[in-house]
C-alpha cells in the first residue's frame, strides 16, 4: 500500500536546503559602512603617545630626515607634534584641535605661536606629503563620505576588502574619492588611495610592519607617495603607547612653547 503524504516536490527541495550544513554556505560580505566602522575602531584610539622618524624625499631625490614626538587624545580630536631632531628644527611644533579645523604652529626662532587660516588644513604639514587634515584623525571619514564595499581583493598575499569612499559634496570632503584596501584578518588598512578627481589617484598611503601594541594592531611604517609631484614621506614609529593620559592643559597654545 502506498501512502500519499501530500508533500510537493518544491517543499522537499526547500527542506533539503535547510539541512545543508551552515559551514557550506558562503560567508556574507560586510557592508561598506560595517567595514568603515571597524576601521575607525582600530585607527581612532582614545589616546596615544609616540616617537617617530620622518623622512621626506623631494622630487629631485633629496632626503630630509627628522625625529618628532606625537600626542593624540579623544580619538584624534586633539593632536600635538613636536620636532626633536635635527637641531635646526628642534622645538618646532604644531597643535591641531577639532580634528584639524583649528591649527596653531610654533617656531622657536621667533618664539611666537601663530594660528593658521581655516583652509590651511588642506595644506602640506611641515613640508611633508601629509596634509594637516590627513593627520587629524577622528570620525570625519564617516561624516564626509559614503562607503561601498567593492568586494574581495588580495594584497601582499593577504585576503582583503576593497572599500570605496565617495565624498558627499555638501560635507566638503578633503578628497572627492578614496579607496582603502583593508585586510580581513583584523580590518587594519594596508593601502589608501586619494583621488584628485573621480578617476585620477593623486597620492597613496602604504602601511606596513603591523604589530600589536597594547592589544591594538599598529602600522609601524607608513609611506605617503605623491604621484603628481613625485615626492614621498616615510614615517617610522620608534616607540608608541596607547596607555597615556594627557596632563591638564597639555593641548594648549602655551604648551607648544615647551
Amino acid at each position: 500500500m502506498k501512502f500519499n503524504l501530500g508533500l510537493k516536490r518544491p517543499f522537499i527541495i526547500y527542506l533539503a536546503a535547510l539541512l545543508v550544513p551552515i559551514n557550506w554556505l558562503p560567508a556574507q560580505q560586510p557592508t561598506g559602512q560595517e567595514i568603515l566602522d571597524r576601521i575607525n575602531e582600530i585607527t581612532n584610539v582614545t589616546n596615544s603617545s609616540s616617537v617617530m622618524t620622518q623622512t621626506i624625499k623631494t622630487s629631485s631625490g633629496q632626503l630630509r630626515t627628522f625625529e618628532l614626538e606625537s600626542y593624540s587624545a579623544n580619538k584624534g580630536e586633539k593632536t600635538l607634534m613636536r620636532y626633536r631632531k635635527p637641531s635646526s628644527v628642534k622645538g618646532q611644533a604644531f597643535l591641531m584641535l577639532n580634528h584639524a579645523d583649528d591649527i596653531w604652529t610654533y617656531f622657536p626662532r621667533t618664539k611666537r605661536v601663530r594660528k593658521l587660516a581655516s583652509h590651511a588644513k588642506k595644506q602640506s604639514a611641515q613640508g611633508s606629503d601629509f596634509t594637516y587634515e590627513d593627520m587629524g584623525g577622528g570620525d570625519t571619514w564617516k561624516e564626509e563620505f559614503e562607503p561601498t564595499n567593492l568586494g574581495e581583493v588580495e594584497l601582499e598575499g593577504q585576503s582583503c576588502w576593497k572599500l570605496q569612499l565617495d565624498g558627499i559634496p555638501e560635507k566638503e570632503p578633503p578628497y572627492p574619492k578614496m579607496t582603502i584596501i583593508v585586510r580581513q584578518e583584523d580590518y587594519h588598512p594596508l593601502q589608501v588611495d586619494y583621488y584628485s578627481d573621480r578617476e585620477d589617484v593623486m597620492k597613496s598611503l602604504y602601511m606596513g610592519d603591523i604589530q600589536e601594541v597594547d592589544g591594538i594592531p599598529t602600522a609601524m611604517k607608513l609611506t605617503m607617495r605623491n604621484h603628481d609631484k613625485a615626492t614621498e614621506t616615510k614615517m617610522e614609529v620608534l616607540s608608541i603607547t596607547y596607555d597615556w593620559e594627557p596632563p591638564k592643559g597639555f593641548f594648549s597654545e602655551r604648551n607648544l612653547k615647551k
